[in-house]
């Protein structure tokens, strides 16, 4: 007796009139295509599609989004109960601005999630998602835009604004994509993580899908400064973010700025939210987790290029600002990034 194919993984899109219709819809066509469509291309026969996505909403009837398109859920909230997955797409809210009358929305994601769903956000869509306290005490990214507001209103939220994707919570049940097109690279992760890296990698080929692996550092680096007409510390962010690897950086940009060194080092916190000396460990570690995910350099040799003669200080540091050692991160994090980077790549 042939044996049953396996289910489709069940995938819950959350939409709200805070959504736009070319992620929500775009997340769905690519989830829907995995394991259907490269049959069809290849050989004409389509396969059966290995994900199944529906659209959840808290209304019934049909609601317009935010680029004003119509939209009709297919399940309401209390008509979807422990999906697999969760997704939730931006949410179009200005950064800054509240975010409420999601309490409806809030309570089913926590609900799932203690019955073992796994909840995977794009872009903003992690705000939602940190009004459940799920991330607290957990390492977590949005949108770059967004990241000074979520340490502001979730202060035990672990942000990292220069990784495109995070995966952490018990069981690495909580996934965030952050930047604007990184949907892209959630829908790949999910497939490959649920189904397998060969559905993935197919998916990637045929849609055309490069893995965003440079993540946000462009962006960030430059968006954290909160008081943006200080023109003094803005230059000194701009070369720090080209120069962190180098010896003795914070005196470099006291002389850079031409400022007292006591006035310079108020100016920064005040425009930053952090110390020169902390926002430039804050740099050379989030270029060292991207080095671990991304290559097998040895952690000493990681250390010494982006600045730590000592290996044993950048050892101890690491461990005491991410709560893993640099072996534990690559360990952890580096297996699935590293194998879509390489077949991406193989592909190209």
């Amino acid at each position: 007796m042939a044996e049953a194919p396996p289910r489709p993984v069940r995938v819950a899109i959350l939409a709200f009139p805070e959504v736009t219709a070319s992620v929500l819809y775009g997340l769905y066509d690519i989830l829907l295509s995995a394991g259907r469509d490269w049959g069809l291309v290849v050989d004409g026969r389509p396969g059966a599609s290995v994900m199944a996505p529906v659209v959840v909403s808290r209304f019934r009837e049909p609601f317009a989004v935010a680029n004003d398109v119509q939209i009709r859920a297919q399940q309401t909230l209390d008509e979807c109960m422990a999906p697999d997955v969760i997704c939730v797409p931006e949410v179009a809210i200005a950064p800054g601005a509240p975010i409420s009358g999601f309490d409806a929305e809030v309570e089913w994601m926590k609900r799932c999630h203690a019955q073992g769903t796994t909840i995977a956000t794009a872009c903003s869509g992690a705000m939602l998602l940190a009004l459940t306290g799920l991330l607290d005490d957990n390492d977590a990214t949005t949108h770059w835009a967004y990241c000074d507001v979520m340490r502001s209103r979730h202060p035990r939220v672990r942000v990292h604004p220069q990784r495109a994707l995070v995966v952490s919570g018990e069981g690495q049940r909580l996934v965030m994509a952050g930047g604007g097109t990184t949907w892209l690279d959630l829908a790949i992760y999910l497939i490959s993580r649920f189904v397998s890296l060969e559905v993935a990698m197919q998916t990637a080929r045929l849609n055309l899908i490069e893995w965003h692996d440079i993540g946000q550092q462009p962006f960030a680096r430059l968006a954290r400064s909160r008081q943006s007409e200080d023109a003094e510390i803005a230059r000194c962010q701009t070369w720090i973010a080209h120069h962190y690897n180098e010896s003795a950086p914070v005196a470099a940009m006291v002389r850079l700025s031409g400022l007292p060194e006591r006035s310079f080092k108020r100016r920064f916190q005040q425009a930053t939210g952090m110390s020169p000396l902390e926002y430039v460990h804050t740099l050379r570690l989030e270029e060292a987790k991207q080095m671990l995910e991304s290559s097998d350099d040895p952690v000493e040799a990681i250390a010494n290029e982006v600045g730590y003669e000592d290996a044993g200080f950048f050892g101890r540091l690491f461990r005491r600002q991410v709560s893993l050692t640099p072996a534990q991160y690559r360990k952890r994090f580096g297996a699935m990034r590293r194998a879509l980077q390489a077949a991406d790549t193989a592909t190209a």
